[in-house]
């Protein structure tokens, strides 16, 4: 902070008491280029800052009024001490403000997140290898964002953690928990985006509005559902309602794989999906599953091995007969339409989305007489707690499934206390009971 002038006219409303009323203020220098003035009036006086422009030219504006009949409050009454306060930072938010508007245009909500889409798009076109983009946070952003007028149009250095925190309380009230999660990440990495690639043209303080402002309402830590984890007889039923919808529907066998590996692997659609046909081991009774996209940094491996049973490699042999080992594993059919409500199987081509699963899992679910609202995700949620279950250590659990331990133990956290608790007991011995006497022969 600094020095705060003293001034023994100016600095206390006794003294300024004595000072005669006029139009002109009484100036005192506090900084080089900077005067902060007291304009005395009938009924009490006021404080005024006059900024030196160059060219003897000045800027003077009001800061507001000063304590002579009323207690300083440090926001419309203010003390000399206050007012000189109130001077230096009106000139820092100057200077900001020119050092801004050198870079050009300011940069809107809508800029950043429009920028981010196409950013991420790009990205995902480079990298999929032909497979069609997911769309699903341009949706969000678009649907949640960009139609927000008010909010898109706002510009980023205007933006507000109050305005942030506004408009997730309107979403949290309009959508499912999931769905505001999904949307909030979208909107935290579009903003954090314009921060790193245009943080010069913003105030030093925007990472952190983003963080207050966006983060979440409640402490509370999701938890795997528990009507989502399935038990082995379930898995089984899937698995065997997935073969009849694939024979039904002339998927050739494309369905069922697709859901037998998800089951075995708990890997997720975005993994699965780019599994090539060398990635199955068959000796091994492995599959090598490329790990996700998720989260900034580069991963120390490309893949993860997962062993499966003979069953499952079994299940998979139409699909590497004769092909090469980059070709995709899991394809699909693709379908053209003929006339109106006609159909004909044209090729097959790599699957592009898990909402490609959508119809053909609710035909599943009806088959094999399971609730309508369990997800595919729910292969997922068992895998982890299959493993859990079986006494695996969480680290290996995690790292089998591409995750960290602190997501497994924040979501799996009553299996796991369920599997340790299990283990402890192994190590439990009676102490009250003696163990039966073991005779041992001696030959």
């Amino acid at each position: 902070m600094a020095n705060r002038v003293r001034d023994a006219v100016l600095d206390s409303p006794t003294a300024r008491a004595k000072l005669k009323a006029q139009a002109k203020p009484y100036f005192r220098a506090i900084d080089r280029g900077l005067h902060l003035g007291y304009r005395k009036g009938k009924t009490g006086g006021t404080w005024v800052a006059r900024r030196y422009l160059g060219d003897e030219r000045y800027a003077v504006e009001a800061l507001g009024r000063a304590d002579d009949r009323q207690e300083a409050n440090g926001t419309t009454v203010l003390s000399f001490h206050q007012a000189q306060d109130r001077a230096r930072d009106r000139v820092r938010e100057v200077e900001e403000a020119d050092r801004l508007a050198a870079f050009g245009p300011a940069i809107s909500v809508r800029d950043a997140v429009s920028a981010y889409i196409e950013t991420r798009e790009a990205k995902e076109t480079r990298t999929k290898d032909g497979v069609g983009l997911i769309r699903d946070s341009r949706s969000r952003l678009t649907k949640h964002v960009l139609s927000d007028a008010a909010l898109a149009d706002k510009l980023l250095q205007a933006l507000t953690a109050d305005d942030l925190h506004k408009w997730r309380r309107r979403l949290a009230a309009a959508l499912a928990d999931g769905t505001v999660r999904r949307t909030v990440n979208d909107f935290k990495a579009a903003l954090n985006a314009a921060i790193r690639r245009q943080g010069d043209q913003l105030p030093a303080t925007m990472a952190t509005t983003v963080r207050n402002g966006l983060a979440a309402t409640s402490t509370a830590t999701p938890v795997a559902r528990e009507a989502q984890i399935l038990p082995n007889a379930d898995l089984q039923r899937i698995v065997a309602a997935t073969a009849e919808v694939d024979a039904a529907g002339e998927w050739d066998g494309d369905l069922h794989r697709l859901v037998i590996v998800l089951a075995a692997t708990g890997a997720r659609f975005s993994q699965i999906q780019r599994m090539t046909v060398g990635d199955v081991q068959a000796p091994q009774n492995r599959l090598m599953v490329p790990v996700s996209r998720k989260g900034r940094g580069s991963k120390h491996s490309s893949h993860v091995a997962v062993r499966v049973t003979p069953d499952v490699i079994e299940a998979l042999r139409p699909a590497l007969a004769g092909r090469r080992g980059p070709d995709r594993l899991l394809l699909r059919p693709r379908w053209q339409m003929e006339r109106v409500g006609e159909w004909r199987k044209v090729d097959r081509v790599p699957w592009h989305s898990a909402s490609e699963m959508r119809q053909p899992w609710a035909a599943i679910l009806e088959k094999a007489g399971l609730p309508r609202d369990l997800v595919p995700y729910a292969l997922r949620h068992s895998s982890i707690v299959r493993g859990l279950r079986a006494n695996l250590p969480v680290r290996l659990v995690a790292a089998l499934h591409d995750t960290s331990t602190a997501m497994i133990e924040a979501h799996y956290t009553a299996y796991i206390v369920t599997a340790l608790d299990e283990l402890a007991a192994l190590a439990a011995v009676s102490l009250i009971t003696p163990a039966p006497t073991q005779i041992r022969s001696v030959g």
